[in-house]
C-alpha cells in the first residue's frame, strides 16, 4: 500500500516539477529569442546605414538579411537544445529527489501505521485472552449439574481476578492513549519527595528498598500523577523481578540540567538481544513466565518520559543486575 502511495506521490512531485519547468524553459526561449531578433535588426540596421562597407558591397542587403537569419535560426536551435537537455537533467534527477522526498514524507505514517496495526492487533489478543478463560470457566460450571457453593464462589475469584485484569489493562491502554496526544498539565515538583511517597507505598520498613534522596530539593516541571505512576512502574518492575528478600536501591540526584532517578535490582536481568525492545507496547522478556503482566508497563514508562521531554534508558547485566534510569529537564535546585 505505501509502496503504491509513494510512487503517485513521486509522480506528482514530478508532474508539479516538470511543469513548472517546461513553464519557464517556455519563457526563457521566448524571451531569448525575442532579444536575440532585436539585436540582429538592430546590426542589420546599423550595418546598412549608407557610407558603411557592408552597404556598399551588398546594397540590396540579401547577404546581410540572410545572415541575420542564419544566425538568428542557429542561435535558436542552441538554445532549444540547451533548454531540452535541463528539463532531461530535472526530469532525472527531479524524479529522484522527488522519490526520496515522497518515501520520507510517508515514512512517518507508515511507522505509525504499522505501530497502531501491531498495537491493535496485541490488545485484541490481550483481552480475548482473560474473556476466553471466563467464557470457558462459565461453561464448564453451567453443564455441572452437581457444582458446589465452594466450587461457584471459586469460580466467581477466578472470573473476578480476569475482570480486574481488564480493568487494569483498560485503564493502561487509555493512559497510553491519551498521552499519544494530550498536553499535559504540569507543575514544579519535588522528584525525591515523590519517588519517596512511592517507595513508602511498597516498603514502608524499607526492608528491601534503600532510596537515596538529596538533602536539597531538586525541582521539575512535570505532571504529579503521570510522574507518580512512571516511578510506581519502574519500583513495581523491580520488585516483580528481584529474588524474594534481595535489596533494591534506587538514588535521587542532579546530573547536570536534568533530574535523576536510579533503581537498580538484582536478578535474572535482560537480554542484550532483547533490550531494545522492551519498551515496546506487549512486548514480554519471557513469554514463558506467567507473571500476570501485560507488557505495557514500561511502554507507558516510556510515553509519561517522552511527554516530559526526559530519557527512559536500561542496562543490564545478565544474572546480576538490571538498572533504570530516568532523566527530567531541571527547573532549579533549592535548598530544603
Amino acid at each position: 500500500m505505501f509502496h503504491s502511495a509513494t510512487i503517485k506521490l513521486t509522480g506528482w512531485y514530478l508532474l508539479i516539477l516538470m511543469c513548472t519547468s517546461m513553464l519557464f524553459s517556455v519563457m526563457i526561449y521566448s524571451v531569448a529569442t525575442g532579444e536575440i531578433r532585436d539585436r540582429l535588426l538592430d546590426f542589420q540596421n546599423r550595418v546598412e546605414q549608407p557610407g558603411s562597407p557592408a552597404f556598399l558591397s551588398d546594397p540590396n542587403h540579401r547577404l546581410i538579411t540572410q545572415w541575420r537569419d542564419q544566425q538568428r535560426d542557429a542561435a535558436s536551435r542552441s538554445l532549444l537544445l540547451t533548454l531540452v537537455y535541463i528539463n532531461l537533467l530535472i526530469l532525472c534527477g527531479g524524479g529522484v529527489l522527488s522519490y526520496l522526498l515522497a518515501r520520507r514524507a510517508l515514512s512517518q505514517i507508515e511507522v505509525a501505521h504499522e505501530a497502531q496495526s501491531r498495537f491493535t492487533s496485541d490488545a485484541s489478543h490481550e483481552l480475548r485472552t482473560p474473556l476466553a478463560a471466563m467464557k470457558t470457566e462459565l461453561e464448564v460450571a453451567l453443564r455441572d449439574p452437581k457444582l458446589s457453593k465452594a466450587d461457584m464462589h471459586e469460580l466467581l475469584e477466578s472470573n473476578l481476578e480476569e475482570v480486574d485484569k481488564l480493568t487494569k489493562l483498560s485503564k493502561t491502554l487509555l493512559t497510553l492513549s491519551r498521552l499519544d496526544q494530550a498536553n499535559l498539565d504540569q507543575t514544579p515538583i519535588d522528584l525525591g519527595d515523590l519517588a519517596n511517597e512511592v517507595v513508602q507505598r511498597y516498603d514502608k520498613n524499607a526492608s528491601r528498598i534503600t532510596l537515596s534522596t538529596p538533602k536539597t530539593a531538586i525541582i521539575t516541571k512535570a505532571n504529579a500523577t503521570s510522574i507518580e505512576e512512571l516511578l510506581t512502574i519502574l519500583v513495581d518492575n523491580a520488585l516483580k523481578y528481584s529474588p524474594a528478600g534481595s535489596r533494591i536501591k534506587a538514588t535521587v540526584s542532579q546530573e547536570g540540567r536534568y533530574a535523576q532517578f536510579r533503581i537498580s535490582n538484582s536478578g535474572e536481568g535482560i537480554p542484550a538481544d532483547k533490550l531494545p525492545f522492551i519498551f515496546e507496547r506487549f512486548y514480554r522478556v519471557n513469554e514463558s513466565r506467567g507473571d500476570g503482566g501485560s507488557g505495557l508497563g514500561l511502554a507507558l514508562a516510556k510515553e509519561i518520559v517522552g511527554a516530559h521531554k526526559g530519557e527512559l534508558s536500561v542496562s543490564s547485566d545478565t544474572g546480576k543486575t538490571t538498572t533504570f534510569i530516568v532523566l527530567l529537564p531541571i527547573i532549579r535546585k533549592n535548598k530544603a
